[in-house]
């Protein structure tokens, strides 16, 4: 959120007018809200003495609604609904339709009046065609484009009169009046749909986008494969306009997010926070645009139409639009109108010598006289520059910035030649080397970068380097563009990347299987902080814990806390120190609390390795809270009996045994280590681990005893449950092995009906070990005697695919699981998540598993599939959650062997059924990109879509393809190795590096 933030000047109600689009004329003066029945003409001069009225029939919402911006024309608006487009005029207080434009076959997105032709108007439909209009002659469209998709947005550039762009989905296309059969250029810019489009009003060849994707992108045409910029944001970006004025942007949010009401202004040469937020609308943002600035007036209005039904118009006064200035030097008109406000100065010098350099001989008066025509000399925009830099205690030269360079980040050797312009940077990080030589331009760092090459010896890969030296020039060209110094960035740019790529070798040699992430962003900059002590190897290790707890999975809590005796010695102002050389220097009087530390060669021995042993034994976290005391009595009287009984006796002993010198030194006691049992408050007893049972040959015997060992523990509700689990398992209610005789048991409302209830009443109980008894005991139900586990009498392995069709809970583990675990089903320790129904399309064809378990077998008989249907029907557990039943009794197992009953825990795991290994190749299937269904050709049979387009052509690819396995784009063989022969990033502009990531 910006620090900045304002409320609205004028706010109007229309609560009845239901409008859906806004629009403010040229000149300023009139605004229109479009409404179902009528549109209302708003006189934004006095907007509280009323509005006019033009009645509308139609059943259509008015889509979009524009005035010709043409003071000439300024009485003209049109606005689209569904198909057409009407033309008003507005004159002398009455409206009337002028004309009306109709040519499109689908609904109408967008319209746009040319900016310098007052006679155009271009529109845009879902049809796929672009019409632009001449309103002299309305019986057709004096030029037609036609694209393949739809398009949603159209824009005329602002300075060109021949360009214009559209957005179709996550697509800009360029466009050419004068060429009409195609498009001049074409840019992937979004992954999503684009909401909003808008030229650069000071340039011809760049615009914003605005996306589903929660993004606004910077673009310049003339380099369609990068934007120029990007603006993250938290949530869907509704529009994205840039201001009047230099420079700046508004953003507002998708209106079908009701989250932010708010609009904000940013500088869009620093989109990292927003300089303004407008605060007021109690709904989402429907239309925001601007009045033309009054003559004799610095100040801007900003109209919004919201959906909570008001009209609000806010002041942006200079102050304001200069948050969005782009340089140090904005603002040189109102520094030289300061300066011709000083006196003039005292005739102190002849005419004769105006000629010659002005004398410092009279001291302080002939001083003035000669910063007086310093400033007459200099040019404004160098004096300015000067004056903001030493304010902001920037350095003026390269010598300046070597010698204010911070040194001392870890890993890092600087070899700096101030006269040479250039340094040597040296860094060390696991087994890589890396040495770079970093040369600076004459201007530097004035919109000059630096220039980055390695040198021998550099252990990286190629890939690596091309990584690096992409992250330091945008480091350094962000820096230099708005004159700092850049070498520190990008020194702390450099070890950050250096050390994340090899974090990510690391990761990838320890799994194989790990895919590597496609892009690295760059990491953000962050300014130097100094250090209140301690050095800058371990400045930012946190203070040693002195009390904690965890969780034992076995129902113990473990924590230890600080000794009651223990107190700072210092005010619990004073700061923390955050490392434990911060400590040494804080005890040896190095340092002063809350006082910057100087580093001198003396004191950096502290920092550098370890303390020596009489450091050691001053040094400790108990002397942070503890005072030296010389009285060895007094010390003993301030300690309670209690305290010292706490102590071990070898601790005891030792301190006796030390004399005379343990008494100069504060008894330091260590804080108690509890394990508290806190199985009471879990839904899990071990005595019922212990008393239940599994009997596969007496199912009923084995619901009798377990309603027993509950009565035992005192739960009632599970003797309730084992009481119905003994008749629902009796005998007489067997199924029937003929489907004809009789309707299965499970069928009945007391069957499956009920224990499923059961089972989902448990789940939000959080009792694995009723739903893993339960379902172990109506598994060995189901199952004629003697029949073994149809896929083995123990599991081999742990089963890690998705059931996408669940009813219950997702019952998952974390944490650290012991040793003697067995491997199948080292799972750690269990938690319950809650998993909601959905479905799952997997790209690598995997079967569900109901078709693992049963298989999708192909019956010619009809027979044989009715046998099938009623060998599922007459079991109590429904075979589809199977894999869920599956994950309770392997959560009940781990938890059973944190308990130390493992033949208990055997019982168990042997009804988890083990599906076979899944295939674990590769298997290509395509899918479609629209609905996600799996297609066989090139047209999706559901949406008639083309399945897979070729990124360069935007063909449908018919035989022979490539694509990157990483993000999935690819297109016909030879466009992709004609691509490749000169990039590397993927054709879409998504940013993938196909050529690292993947082999075409």
């Amino acid at each position: 959120m910006a620090a900045r933030w304002s409320s609205e000047n004028v706010v109007v109600e229309f609560r009845d007018s239901q409008a859906t689009a806004m629009s403010v004329d040229c000149v300023g003066q009139h605004a229109v809200l479009s409404g179902r029945r009528f549109l209302y003409i708003v006189n934004l001069d006095a907007p509280f003495e009323g509005h006019r009225k033009i009645s509308r029939q139609s059943k259509w919402d008015i889509g979009a609604v524009q005035w010709n911006p043409h003071d000439s024309f300024a009485h003209y608006f049109a606005a689209s609904s569904n198909q057409r487009v009407d033309l008003y005029k507005w004159k002398d207080g009455s409206g009337e339709v002028g004309t009306t434009l109709q040519g499109h076959t689908r609904v109408i997105s967008d319209l746009d009046w040319a900016v310098f032709e007052p006679d155009l108007l271009v529109t845009s439909s879902v049809d796929t065609y672009i019409y632009i209009w001449d309103i002299k002659d309305t019986r057709k469209p004096a030029v037609a484009l036609s694209a393949v998709a739809g398009a949603s947005q159209v824009k005329w550039n602002k300075k060109n009169a021949n360009y214009l762009a559209t957005s179709h989905d996550g697509d800009v296309r360029i466009w050419d009046k004068r060429k009409p059969s195609t498009a001049v250029e074409y840019l992937a810019a979004h992954l999503s749909k684009i909401h909003g489009l808008d030229w650069h009003p000071d340039s011809e060849h760049i615009f914003a986008t605005s996306s589903q994707d929660n993004s606004v992108k910077f673009w310049d045409y003339r380099q369609p494969r990068k934007y120029l910029n990007i603006l993250p944001c938290q949530v869907p970006v509704w529009k994205a306009r840039y201001t009047p004025f230099s420079n700046g942007l508004v953003t507002v949010m998708v209106p079908q997010l009701r989250r932010e009401n708010s609009l904000l202004l940013w500088n869009v040469f620093d989109l990292n926070t927003p300089v303004h937020t407008f605060v007021g609308h109690d709904d989402v943002v429907l239309e925001f645009q601007w009045r033309r600035q009054k003559e004799g007036s610095k100040d801007y209005q900003l109209v919004t139409w919201s959906r909570d039904q008001t009209l609000r118009m806010w002041r942006v006064d200079y102050q304001m639009q200069r948050l969005c200035a782009n340089d140090i030097l904005d603002g040189v008109d109102e520094f030289i109108e300061s300066i011709s406000l000083l006196p003039e100065p005292e005739k102190t010098l002849h005419p004769q010598d105006t000629d010659h350099q002005p004398s410092l001989s009279h001291g302080e008066e002939d001083g003035n006289v000669t910063d007086v025509l310093a400033i007459k000399e200099d040019p404004p925009s160098s004096l300015l520059e000067e004056r903001r830099s030493d304010q902001l205690g920037l350095p003026q030269t390269l010598q300046q910035e070597f010698s204010l360079i911070n040194v001392q980040i870890r890993n890092v050797n600087v070899e700096m030649d101030a006269a040479d312009r250039s340094c040597t940077v040296s860094v060390h990080c696991s087994n890589h080397r890396v040495k770079m030589l970093v040369t600076f331009p004459a201007q530097y760092p004035n919109n000059a970068a630096p220039s980055f090459q390695f040198i021998n010896p550099t252990t990286i890969t190629s890939a690596v380097k091309a990584k690096l030296l992409k992250i330091l020039k945008d480091t350094s060209l962000q820096k230099v563009k708005r004159n700092q110094s850049c070498l520190e960035p990008c020194l702390r740019q450099l070890v950050s990347c250096l050390e994340s790529f090899v974090n990510q070798e690391d990761s990838a040699s320890s799994n194989p299987f790990a895919l590597p992430n496609s892009v690295t962003p760059p990491l953000p900059t962050f300014a130097r902080v100094t250090t209140a002590y301690g050095s800058y190897q371990d400045a930012n290790i946190p203070f040693p814990r002195t009390s904690g707890a965890r969780f034992c999975g076995a129902g113990y809590l473990v924590y230890f806390t600080r000794p009651m005796t223990m107190h700072r010695a210092v005010s619990p102002t004073e700061p923390t120190p955050r490392s434990l050389s911060a400590l040494s220097a804080y005890h040896t009087g190095l340092i002063a609390p809350m006082k910057i530390r100087t580093e001198a060669p003396g004191n950096l021995r502290l920092y550098s390795g370890s303390p020596t042993r009489s450091e050691k034994e001053q040094v400790s976290i108990s002397s942070f809270y503890y005072k030296e005391r010389m009285s060895p009595r007094s010390a003993r009287r301030r300690w309670s009996i209690q305290a010292i009984n706490d102590f071990p006796k070898s601790r005891r002993w030792k301190s006796k045994r030390e004399g005379s010198d343990s008494g100069n030194r504060p008894i330091k006691a260590a804080g108690k280590v509890i394990i508290q049992d806190v199985s009471c408050l879990l839904p899990v007893h071990k005595s019922l681990g212990e008393l239940y049972i599994l009997n596969v040959n007496d199912t009923q015997e084995t619901c009798q005893k377990n309603a027993t060992s509950a009565m035992l523990v005192g739960r009632k509700d599970l003797v309730q449950v084992w009481s119905l689990a003994t008749v629902a398992t009796d005998l007489c209610l067997g199924p029937k092995s003929d489907p004809d005789l009789e309707t299965p048991w499970a069928r009945h409302p007391f069957g499956r009906q009920l224990l499923e209830s059961l089972l989902a009443h448990y789940c939000r109980l959080r009792d694995v070990q009723t739903l893993a008894m339960l379902c172990s005991v109506f598994e060995a139900q189901s199952r004629p005697q003697g029949l073994p586990n149809p896929f083995g009498p123990f599991p081999n392995r742990s089963s890690n695919f998705v059931v996408s069709h669940s009813r219950y809970p997702s019952f998952t583990s974390s944490g650290s699981c012991s040793s003697m675990s067995d491997p199948g089903f080292n799972t750690g320790g269990w938690s319950i998540a809650g998993r909601e129904t959905e479905h799952i399309s997997s790209p690598w064809g995997e079967s569900s598993p109901e078709e693992l378990r049963f298989g999708s077998l192909t019956y010619s008989d009809p027979r044989e599939r009715e046998r099938d249907q009623h060998d599922k029907n007459k079991r109590l557990l429904d075979p589809a959650n199977t894999q869920q039943f599956d994950d309770f009794k392997k959560c009940y197992g781990e938890i059973l062997y944190r308990w130390g009953l493992r033949e208990k825990r055997a019982e168990v795991l042997k009804f988890v059924s083990c599906p076979p290994d899944p295939h674990k190749g590769i298997e290509f299937g395509v899918y479609c990109s629209h609905c996600r269904s799996e297609v066989r050709g090139t047209q999706c049979a559901i949406c008639k879509g083309f399945t897979f387009q070729c990124a360069i052509c935007h063909v449908a690819v018919r035989g022979s393809s490539n694509f990157c396995l990483t993000c999935g784009h690819g297109g016909h063989t030879s466009h992709m190795m004609e691509w490749f022969r000169t990039q590397e990033v993927c054709p879409t502009g998504c940013g993938c590096h196909c050529l690292l990531e993947s082999t075409f």
